[in-house]
């Protein structure tokens, strides 16, 4: 019984210590980084896309307003993380060590003012993924590629 539970508190402390950090709210996205020193790394905020010239992202901690314009970007690509979901539901339930947390990730490539290539990564928010890549799509004239066929099937609603 003894050498139970102490399995049963290192099984434990190895899934909380090996969890992913939160996750980025369903309707927001997260700056995970790239060329862009303007944007801090990790910042969360709102990811825009409804301007016909331009897409932003504003942190919500400073609130500055970070632009591309759809006419810059060269290249755009979708892909996934899955990962384990256990800090959250494990007091909640044993069945969430069965449950997966997928993060959604949009790759932009673009040119600068200057003409120089550029490349920012943002985690989006499972709520906003299939609008925000299907307007990027549209708006830029770019198709989007897809780092795998599971991604397709979730960026393009299962399509």
């Amino acid at each position: 019984m003894r050498n139970r539970r102490f399995l049963a508190v290192i099984l434990l402390a190895v899934f909380v210590t090996r969890a992913p950090l939160a996750a980025v709210d369903g309707k927001k996205a997260m700056y995970v980084g790239g060329t862009r020193a303007d944007i801090k790394e990790a910042a969360e905020g709102l990811f825009e896309v409804n301007s016909e010239t331009e897409m932003a992202f504003t942190p919500d901690k400073t609130k500055v307003r970070h632009t591309i314009a759809h006419k810059d970007v060269t290249e755009l690509e979708y892909g996934q993380k899955a990962g384990r979901r256990v800090a959250v539901g494990l007091l909640v339930s044993p069945l969430a060590l069965f449950s997966k947390k997928r993060k959604h990730y949009l790759t932009i490539n673009f040119k600068d003012d200057t003409g120089k290539d550029q490349a920012v990564v943002f985690e989006l928010g499972k709520d906003i993924v299939r609008t925000t890549l299907a307007i990027m799509e549209a708006r830029t004239g770019k198709k989007i590629e897809y780092q795998d066929e599971e991604a397709r099937k979730s960026g393009k609603g299962g399509m």
